[in-house]
């Protein structure tokens, strides 16, 4: 890549994702109300799309190697309130109104225990 692709992707207004060699990109989701981490995912470029036609989350698992939308089967969808890139483009913050938990366990956000020395600590 020239450095002026570069700088078009760093600094320009034209989405360009870089993804990584699985086409992937990493993408995090924070409560739009609360400002919490909820999840962490990847999305390819089809997850991407749709999530911003559909206003409403895709990602892609890596471990079904599939598109996958939110809430499919828990109802637990992610309504879509900005979606944000960072500066080289290989990053993405969705802020979100989660419609029930969204950890797979039934907790709120994924990140529900605290790392200690020796242990984990459940913080709900």
């Amino acid at each position: 890549m020239t450095d002026d692709q570069n700088n078009d992707r760093e600094s320009g207004l034209q989405l360009n994702p870089k993804y990584d060699s699985n086409g992937l990109i990493t993408a995090v989701v924070t409560d739009d109300s609360s400002g919490d981490v909820l999840m962490v995912a990847f999305m390819d470029a089809e997850a991407l799309d749709l999530t911003l036609e559909t206003g409403i989350a895709h990602f892609y698992s890596r471990s079904r190697q599939k598109l996958w939308k939110k809430g499919e089967t828990s109802g637990n969808i992610l309504n879509l309130v900005e979606m944000r890139i960072d500066c080289d483009q290989d990053a993405i913050w969705i802020k979100a109104r989660p419609a029930g938990p969204t950890c797979h366990t039934g907790a709120t956000s994924c990140f529900y225990r605290i790392v200690g020395k020796d242990r984990l600590e459940n913080i709900e």
